[in-house]
């Protein structure tokens, strides 16, 4: 599956408020599902992440995807998530970009004004909507599986102290702690610190009740951290750095997160149904949830932002290189 020097893998490279996806067709996989394909991956095509993420051809925060078919034929495609730690469960920019790339390659037609296309991913089935202007995709929203609270005011120590710490899924657990009042920011400046706390938080919560998904225990476990901040008086608008898997920093405001964040909001009643919460992430890119309905398991949202290929690659691997499939150093 590593392509030798006579070989070479393609890939197309996109990104979704800042943050990478790379995009790319292997070939089959075993499995009846996108969650068993996962299953599949992560016994199979470790060995092409690392490949795909690792450095020099990748980053620490590299993300990407392995394009598959969908469930069932009432789905239009399938997504294999992965990135520098493994295999995710859940990733609305990945699907933010890979509709678009669906799109802008013909795979999925479309003509006129919007597209409906249907993903399947390892977390469930999602409805998207691409609005096009101009014959390009100008975004895409997704309706997320149903978002909910798992938990709240869990206190825990972290490298600038004590914080409460609220539980929610979103196709993935994450945690989020208000970074209001603690005298840092979700910007650039803080980044150390909370990419420590995080760590130290999903570390804290491996094996915690509060992260386990009954239905699919595949879901189960801590995903993400967001750390929070409401801009400006309202908390329909919010900025946020999400650190996921092993210190990855997520460069968009984070799509299932998001969902994640709109269930807690929802709880508090600082959102209803139909508000406008608009989510930002560090490299400034917004995204725009709505909670949709409101069934007894939590809330259904929907997400929209927009995605922009920067590149397309040809990778191979030299037999004699000593750095093999890449390194991290962070």
């Amino acid at each position: 599956m590593i392509p030798g020097p006579d070989e070479s893998l393609e890939t197309t490279d996109y990104h979704c408020a800042g943050e990478p996806f790379r995009i790319l067709d292997v070939g089959p996989m075993e499995g009846r599902t996108v969650g068993d394909r996962r299953e599949w991956a992560m016994q199979n095509l470790d060995d092409l992440r690392r490949f795909l993420v690792n450095e020099p051809r990748g980053h620490a925060d590299m993300y990407g995807g392995f394009v598959v078919p969908p469930d069932d034929p009432d789905g239009d495609l399938g997504i294999v998530f992965f990135h520098k730690d493994g295999f995710s469960t859940a990733c609305g920019h990945g699907t933010i970009a890979i509709v678009t790339w669906a799109i802008d390659t013909g795979l999925i037609p479309a003509d006129g004004g919007v597209a409906d296309v249907v993903v399947d991913v390892p977390s469930g089935r999602l409805p998207t909507v691409a609005r096009l202007d101009g014959g390009r995709v100008a975004s895409v929203r997704f309706q997320n599986i149903p978002a909910y609270v798992s938990a709240t005011g869990m206190e825990m120590s972290t490298t600038f102290g004590m914080v409460s710490v609220d539980i929610s899924f979103g196709g993935a657990f994450y945690a989020s702690v208000a970074l209001d009042g603690t005298g840092l920011s979700a910007d650039r400046g803080g980044l150390d610190d909370l990419i420590s706390a995080g760590r130290q938080i999903r570390a804290a919560l491996k094996g915690s009740p509060t992260v386990v998904h009954t239905p699919d225990d595949r879901l189960s476990g801590l995903y993400g951290t967001i750390f929070h901040e409401t801009v400006g008086e309202t908390p329909l608008h919010q900025r946020n750095i999400t650190i996921f898997a092993d210190g990855q920093v997520d460069r968009s405001p984070c799509g299932s997160g998001t969902s994640a964040r709109l269930a807690l909001l929802h709880q508090a009643g600082l959102v209803e149904k139909d508000d406008l919460f608009l989510n930002e992430g560090i490299a400034g890119g917004v995204f725009e949830g709505r909670i949709t309905a409101t069934p007894n398991a939590g809330v259904v949202t929907t997400i929209e932002g927009s995605a922009h290929m920067h590149a397309t690659s040809s990778f191979n691997l030299d037999p004699d290189d000593p750095i093999g499939l890449g390194f991290q150093l962070r």
